[in-house]
């Protein structure tokens, strides 16, 4: 439901029943409002006069006054019907607050618009009414701070960068390296994906189900799932930069296991992985209903995923050759 404001019918009716000595609970539910709503119109429009405090009270005419003023102050995106609409319409097209602002600047608007200001309007009273944080790129229904923010560069350092990952990772020939990813599904499936893990010597493959995309709850899980293996057989884990692994600093002191991360937009750094994703969707397509799926239905998959034989392992199974590297350690 659209978020609207208080109008002057309205802030008269409230005066007519305060002046009846109605309770603000009986108001609220006469004009179908929150009687929360009713209160803040009641503390922030009432008329003070301090000279003849007699006169002071609430009254519906210099409320809506008030109100129209404070509007007046209130951000463009809020006044300006006409650049809400452009501004809404972009972001529905999967235009980011930086570009709808850019382009305001490039076409030589008018009335133009700071990408932080429009930031405000999305994530303010009148854009999560619109549920309007669903069109942006990262989707979080909560914006952090803005000087409170790290450079991903902090985040991801340069000493983790794939580059700096030893050379007898690139052969395939140490076993216990692996790769890691996160499955995504149709935003009507909620938060609900799949973590995908493969080892990169026998292509072995792990999947599970996440019911929250945050990096605490994946890394926990990952940390689970992995902690059984015997150490050697978990050494370092490659992901790409998506902030759902940005804890990854829990792997180290959690199961003893190192993490690399790819170049920014470089997925290919991880083809295993991305390789495994493609093969898992013939069984996980995006508009499958992950929450509802079952354990057994998840080992299912992964038991047909590495009971196929492949032709780079010289058709043995990527179970088979898990096994056998397992023997080994032994």
């Amino acid at each position: 439901m659209a978020h609207t404001e208080l109008d002057l019918h309205e802030r008269r009716a409230i005066e007519d029943m305060l002046n009846a000595k109605m309770p603000v609970t009986r108001i609220a539910a006469a004009l179908g409002r929150h009687r929360s709503t009713v209160y803040r119109e009641i503390k922030r429009n009432r008329f003070e006069d301090r000279e003849l405090p007699y006169l002071s009270g609430y009254y519906g005419v210099n409320a809506q006054r008030t109100a129209e003023a404070r509007c007046a102050r209130r951000r463009k995106p809020v006044r300006l019907k006409d650049l809400r609409q452009a501004v809404i319409t972009q972001l529905k097209e999967g235009w980011s607050p930086e570009q709808i602002a850019g382009r305001l600047g490039f076409e030589g608007q008018p009335v133009r618009v700071s990408h932080e200001t429009i930031y405000a309007y999305i994530y303010g009273p009148d854009g999560q009414s619109e549920e309007l944080a669903r069109h942006l790129p990262s989707r979080r229904k909560k914006r952090q701070p803005r000087y409170a923010r790290r450079p991903r560069g902090l985040v991801f350092p340069p000493e983790r960068s794939i580059h700096q990952r030893p050379e007898h990772v690139k052969s395939r020939e140490t076993f216990g390296e692996w790769e890691g990813d996160l499955m995504i599904f149709e935003r009507a499936q909620g938060n609900a994906n799949v973590a995908t893990l493969v080892e990169r010597k026998t292509r072995f493959a792990v999947l599970f189900r996440n019911h929250d995309r945050s990096t605490t709850h994946l890394m926990n899980r990952l940390m689970d799932v992995m902690d059984p293996l015997p150490q050697p057989a978990r050494r370092p884990i490659t992901f790409d930069r998506g902030i759902e692994f940005r804890n990854w600093r829990k792997l180290k002191p959690g199961i003893g296991t190192e993490a690399w991360f790819c170049d920014p937009q470089a997925p290919w750094q991880k083809g295993s992985v991305e390789n495994l994703n493609k093969r898992a969707r013939r069984y996980l397509p995006r508009e499958t209903p992950v929450a509802a799926l079952s354990n057994r239905s998840m080992k299912a998959i992964c038991d047909r995923l590495n009971g196929t034989p492949r032709k780079c392992l010289g058709w043995r199974t990527p179970a088979e050759a898990f096994r056998g590297e397992l023997m080994k350690l032994r």
